[in-house]
């Protein structure tokens, strides 16, 4: 199943919904007018795209109308599509592996399917012949380096943890000589998801950072935050505290198979310009999935 089949499969829900409400405003209207572009726009908020979003789409499809001179709400659609997919398009969505050792910081609240992401990327890059380490760096939450041995153990990277409790930074520089050492390909850091005050959050993200940057200063790295698809809006306030924390590079949306509001993709991409690298549709390792802009809104409409 290519990425096209999966998404749309996977974002059902999604397309359900805004198949009765979306669609019904492009077959609705014989005519493109007021109505039509705030029923639009009301529809367009409603799929999770959220008001800034939703606005400036319909004021850029205003736009498009005018100089292209639009007639059906047909033609509207498949330039909403074109727009859309140009709001997706804010940087590169592969992620940049591009020196031996890369490292991912993986960031997130807890319960976002943050381990889990962390697993499946693993297995992804084992699956493609390279050699990757696990780092067990969120050492707060009880049985979260339990969690992560696991999923070392089904996707055949190594791990380095250390008991409940320890100095993150710590496991974090242990891993890296490890990773020296076994000479290793990729070195994937997961981090606490959350203390218990933001300043707490961005010392311990900042002493990581520190430690990667002075151990490893030519390596490739990614800061990939990991949001909870069904979450809608509430990601994105999520979303905008930790890019001012940790300089997020690239955004894994997880669990958009079970929510009926995978615009908030769209808004995401749009309002923090930077690129959704990965989206989630299930639970196979296979079902975290490169993002594809033009695939992801073919697949909605």
């Amino acid at each position: 199943m290519g990425f096209f089949d999966k998404i749309k499969a996977g974002l059902t829900k999604t397309r359900d919904a805004l198949s009765s409400t979306l669609g019904g405003v492009f077959t609705g209207f014989s005519e493109i007018d007021d109505d039509f572009y705030d029923e639009l726009e009301e529809c367009l908020i409603l799929a999770d795209l959220g008001v800034e979003t939703s606005g400036k789409a319909v004021e850029r499809l205003r736009k498009a109308v005018r100089e292209q001179h639009l007639k059906t709400t047909e033609e509207a659609k498949d330039a909403l599509k074109d727009i859309l997919v140009d709001m997706l398009n804010v940087g590169d969505t592969q992620l940049n592996l591009s020196t031996h050792p890369s490292v991912i910081l993986v960031i997130g609240v807890n319960g976002v399917g943050k381990t889990t992401t962390i697993g499946k990327i693993a297995k992804q890059q084992v699956d493609q012949g390279k050699k990757v380490l696990l780092v067990a760096g969120d050492t707060f939450r009880a049985a979260a380096a339990d969690q992560l041995e696991i999923w070392a153990d089904r996707s055949g990277a190594a791990i380095v943890r250390q008991h409940e409790g320890a100095d993150p930074a710590s496991v974090v520089y242990d891993g890296i000589q490890s990773a020296k050492a076994k000479d290793v390909d990729v070195i994937i850091i997961d981090t606490a998801g959350r203390l218990h005050n933001k300043a707490n959050l961005m010392n311990e993200l900042n002493k990581i950072s520190r430690i990667v940057n002075r151990e490893l200063p030519e390596a490739a790295k990614e800061v990939l935050l990991v949001l909870d698809g069904t979450t809608g809006q509430n990601g994105l306030i999520q979303a905008k505290q930790f890019k001012e924390i940790a300089g997020v590079t690239a955004i894994a949306l997880t669990k958009l198979d079970g929510t009926a509001k995978g615009g908030i993709v769209v808004a995401v991409a749009d309002a923090l310009q930077i690129p959704v690298k990965f989206v989630g549709v299930g639970e196979q390792a296979d079902d975290l999935m490169p993002f594809e802009a033009q695939g992801f809104v073919d697949a909605l409409f």
